[in-house]
């Protein structure tokens, strides 16, 4: 295509926005993006089967509507997160590629049942449902999170269950409609360092999160809470460590941490390419302090291999 064709179907601002990235620091290999932030794509047939089986009974996945990295390696392994209330999100966070919407559909009365015959048929040990925020709702779409809670025990027993929520805006007793089933693990993620919190949440803050953290430790209703960091958006080093420590100190039992990535050009840059080596120097800090499990590596997200965490921190 020629150069003005693509200067017309995008303005230079725009189709800048994702190719202005920071220098990679592998000076001896070539390519924008340094080789640890590179992955191989998995072979097998699972892939196919569980994106079959998630059309089959029309649910959304974080996986797909925030693009995440692992999806092709979780699908292979025939596991998924769930997004209930939809694949709109209320919000629109900087760093988030789920669709945003002031007015999305009502809950669908019939999800919590298709997910748990999901979480059944792929066989799962350990499920993990997330949500987008849902502002529009009284309580934020807390009693359906506790739905699916209940539709996913009633019909796999065996099977832990992990939920990764919105703030529902501070609203503690919506908060507690989802703690009330006691999930054995509860998510909220900061997201980022304090400093940066406003530009990269649309209106979570960092103070909530960390209220929302403590009080969910605090009631005793979850065997482990869990938040997550996503670094490479410009924070210094000193940061991080210091929003691990608010994290320790409101009680939080698994911290992930994981590198940013630029889901389109209307989302935030990359400012930094940060190493394997200070992923590492992250992890022994939170260790350090106390954390059960500090789980930091460029391509970790908050569900990634979330039943093996779950299984680390349950033997710590």
């Amino acid at each position: 295509m020629a150069e003005e064709q693509i200067e017309h179907q995008f303005p230079m601002e725009q189709t800048r926005r994702l190719n202005v990235l920071p220098t990679n620091p592998e000076t001896e290999k070539a390519g924008r993006f340094p080789s640890w932030l590179h992955r191989k794509l998995p072979k097998g047939g699972n892939l196919f089967k569980t994106n079959a089986l998630l059309e089959k009974y029309r649910l959304n996945t974080v996986c797909e509507e925030a693009k995440c990295p692992n999806r092709f390696e979780c699908y292979s392994k025939k596991t998924a997160t769930f997004l209930a209330l939809g694949k709109a999100c209320t919000r629109n966070c900087g760093f988030c590629a789920i669709d945003f919407t002031k007015t999305p559909a009502p809950p669908e009365l019939d999800e919590p049942a298709r997910i748990a015959a999901s979480v059944a048929e792929l066989g799962l040990k350990h499920a993990v449902i997330t949500m987008v925020a849902r502002d529009d709702l009284a309580d934020g779409g807390a009693s359906h999170i506790a739905a699916v809670i209940r539709e996913v025990r009633k019909i796999n027993p065996e099977t832990t269950v992990e939920v990764l929520t919105s703030d529902f805006s501070g609203n503690l007793e919506a908060l507690h409609t989802v703690l009330d089933e006691r999930p054995e693990i509860f998510n909220h993620n900061i997201e980022t360092v304090r400093s940066l919190s406003p530009r990269v949440r649309h209106k979570a803050t960092y103070d909530r999160t960390l209220m929302i953290l403590s009080e969910a430790k605090q009631s005793g209703k979850a065997s482990f809470t869990k938040s997550g960091i996503m670094v490479g958006l410009g924070e210094k080093k000193e940061e991080v460590f210091q929003t691990i420590e608010d994290l320790y100190r409101v009680g939080c039992d698994i911290i992930t941490i994981g590198h940013y990535l630029q889901s389109d050009r209307r989302k935030l840059m990359v400012k930094d390419f940060v190493t394997p080596e200070q992923f590492k120097e992250y992890e022994q800090f939170g260790l350090q302090l106390g954390v059960k499990q500090v789980y930091s590596s460029p391509f970790v997200r908050s569900s990634y291999n979330a039943e093996e965490i779950l299984n680390l921190v349950s033997n710590v």
